[in-house]
């Protein structure tokens, strides 16, 4: 049945921010006309009560599927501890990697859902999952599909990434190299055979892979048609930024050590530019991605949670939306763009993030009555009504 969405303020997020006498006509799952509400076509409608449309939102970076908890490593690095220095003493990612080699597909199934349900609460429609907590071929593919499973039980698209080179394990210590040979590259393929993986990623920086290693990895992914992203200069520069535009990459992640090449870099190659202020945040960071550079350059910035167990351990949107603004002088526009037409950009969607035309009707309804009260409210999500695939959520 169609339906005819009346008596809303309309944020397209491709020409109008706050449009009102607009009605949107939703036929399956997708938007299939948008205009003056006295123009309408004949419908079943549905009124809005006079409340805030916007696209869907579109969580392009987070890593949704792992066990254990890390909070002890919150404790310790507000006692002193840097986060490379948690991580070289055994703990950070490779915590985690311990806790989920460990744990059934069961048990990471039920935690990831309950971390899901904390996400479409606050208006998420598309979720990107990373693997990464497993670094052997087996444990790598147990977490992707654990995330594809979650598309099966919730109204929400999962997009997977495959991030074998996050850390080196235990078992590979002292031999980064033979890691990339003989588990990321194996398992990237492992993945992709069973249809599992959207596209490869990789953690480039001092405690993890070098741009050499890391550009071994992205030359084997593109050579089966594999896009790539990078988790690039969160703690030093190494230059990611450019091997991830050498590659044609869909984002570029973090970027708080971004040199002003790496900003030329991603205009150049239209790589987005993922902006993490969760991690920022719990890290209690002091250098900030150079956003006025990226803005003036014309980058695409997104904005995701980076959902993680423990650089951020945050599940809702609208509070990285407002971290965004407040610690990154982002504005409400640039934030509620970040969360949907350049997050799908940087996930490679083209059929979501506005509300236009034959774009997939995943849409929000919030009770609230100008765009800026998404990114103003602090940890708030003011949601009314979620539509996904054109279905409203019970």
């Amino acid at each position: 049945m169609a339906i005819l969405l009346i008596n809303a303020v309309v944020a397209t997020m491709a020409d109008g921010y706050g449009l009102t006498d607009v009605a949107v006509l939703l036929e399956a799952d997708r938007i299939a006309w948008i205009g003056p509400a006295a123009d309408a076509p004949l419908a079943e409608p549905f009124d809005c009560g006079g409340r805030l449309l916007t696209p869907g939102l579109i969580d392009c970076h987070t890593h949704l599927v792992f066990a254990g908890s890390r909070a002890s490593e919150f404790e310790a690095r507000l006692n002193g501890a840097t986060y490379a220095e948690v991580a070289h003493s055994g703990g950070g990612i490779l915590s985690t990697v311990a806790a989920t080699r460990a744990a059934s597909e069961e048990a990471l199934l039920a935690a990831a859902l309950t971390r899901a349900d904390q996400m479409i609460a606050s208006g998420t429609t598309t979720i990107e999952v990373k693997s990464g907590y497993g670094l052997t071929l087996a444990c790598e593919l147990k977490l992707l599909r654990t995330a594809r499973r979650i598309a099966a039980l919730r109204r929400v698209t999962i997009v997977t990434t495959h991030l074998a080179a996050h850390a080196i394990p235990p078992e590979y210590r002292g031999r980064p190299d033979a890691y990339i040979d003989e588990v990321a590259i194996p398992s990237m393929h492992a993945a992709q055979a069973e249809g599992l993986i959207d596209a490869v990623d990789a953690f480039c920086e001092t405690i993890a892979f070098t741009p050499a290693q890391v550009d071994r990895l992205f030359t084997a992914a593109r050579a089966v048609r594999l896009s790539v992203k990078l988790h690039a200069e969160q703690l030093s520069d190494q230059g990611g930024a450019e091997l991830a535009a050498r590659h044609g990459a869909l984002s570029a992640d973090h970027l708080e050590y971004l040199s002003a090449a790496g900003v030329a870099a991603l205009a150049q190659a239209g790589t987005t530019a993922v902006i993490l202020p969760g991690a920022f945040y719990t890290l209690r960071e002091t250098r900030a991605p150079p956003i006025a550079a990226l803005r003036a350059a014309q980058v695409r910035m997104a904005i995701a949670t980076d959902c993680n167990p423990g650089s951020s351990p945050m599940t809702s949107l609208p509070l990285a939306m407002n971290m965004a603004c407040t610690l990154f002088r982002l504005t409400p526009l640039g934030a509620l763009a970040g969360t949907t037409r350049n997050a799908a950009a940087a996930l490679g969607l083209a059929d979501r993030g506005t509300v236009a035309p034959g774009q997939r009707a995943d849409l929000c309804l919030w009770d609230a009555g100008h765009p800026a009260e998404l990114s103003y409210r602090i940890g708030a999500a003011p949601l009314w009504k979620r539509i996904a695939g054109g279905q409203f959520d019970a």
